[in-house]
């Protein structure tokens, strides 16, 4: 978590400065792209810190009401994230841009923003260089989407969309200001700004995917689920898995269910001595598993001690 920590700072630390510039630009300009830009660069200031408070929510420890701890604040505060990008970022971007076609404006001292879009490329490319480089530590040799499918940390991925959402954005906007500065046609500054919009949607809509799924529920990696049923089938004691299933409730915490058919002749105490002794294997082998409940499918044939 404290990797995630890092980029999300960084983004942070590079958004508000980002926002900051283009703002002034935008005022000196009249550039819609500008503006959207700005828009979008205070949004995902905002969603840095949204993000911060949902680790430090996720990491409150459990109580009466929330038994198994508050791990899934920081999805719901994902998910917020995402409807945030897309309907601030997104949707504001989208309408100053057909407002900008509806009512076109000249631009004014173009210079302002060919520096600020300049500037704005080296924040971001060091704030997205921070975040590829968090991701690429935790994809494990899997494949990009292959990776953030199966990650049960949004803060990482989340950040890494946003800092490309907005190396794109910038693209778009200096395309949007060179072209309606070279063709004298003020249209395509709003055009990009109605670009920038539909890229943040784009990226909105699949956070709000991700999210969805992670705050709903979802189990461990399936190799994991394997790793667990072969360590499972060597306590000798046990003749068979009925269930095996797990659920996250936050990138560390992770609720595991098991219904065990255990071997005929084996009396009570025997079978609670090998539960105790599964249940301690699985906790030093995955750790992040912080809750175990082992159910016998066919108690009744037990003998007592």
């Amino acid at each position: 978590m404290a990797e995630s920590k890092k980029a999300i700072y960084a983004a942070i630390g590079g958004n508000l400065a980002i926002a900051t510039i283009k703002f002034v630009a935008a005022a000196f300009t009249g550039s819609s792209a500008m503006l959207s830009e700005g828009i979008h660069s205070l949004v995902d200031t905002g969603n840095g810190g949204l993000l911060l408070l949902g680790i430090k929510k996720s990491q409150k420890p459990a109580d009466a009401h929330h038994p198994f701890g508050h791990g899934k604040e920081l999805y719901f505060w994902t998910l917020i994230v995402a409807v945030l990008i897309f309907g601030v970022g997104g949707g504001v971007s989208a309408y100053e841009g057909i407002l900008h076609l509806i009512h076109p404006s000249e631009l004014k001292n173009v210079t302002w923003s060919y520096v600020v879009l300049g500037l704005s490329l080296i924040f971001e490319g060091f704030s997205f260089y921070v975040a590829w480089n968090e991701f690429q530590a935790q994809k494990q040799g899997r494949g990009v989407w292959e990776a953030i499918h199966r990650s049960k940390d949004p803060t990482t991925f989340t950040v890494l969309f946003e800092d490309a959402a907005a190396m794109l954005g910038l693209f778009a906007a200096l395309a949007g200001v060179f072209l309606s500065h070279q063709l004298d046609d003020p249209l395509f500054d709003g055009l990009a700004s109605i670009v920038i919009g539909l890229v943040l949607a784009s990226v909105a809509l699949l956070l709000i995917y991700e999210s969805k799924g992670l705050l709903v529920g979802e189990g461990v990696d399936p190799n994991v689920l394997k790793e667990l049923d072969a360590l499972t089938r060597t306590a000798p004691e046990v003749k068979d898995i009925s269930r095996l299933a797990t659920m996250h409730f936050g990138p560390q915490s992770v609720l595991l269910v098991m219904d065990l058919e255990f071997r005929q002749g084996l009396t009570v105490r025997e079978v609670e001595s090998t539960i105790d002794l599964l249940k301690k294997k699985i906790r030093e082998t995955r750790p992040e598993i912080k809750h175990a409940f082992v159910a016998v499918a066919s108690r009744g044939k037990h003998s007592e001690p």
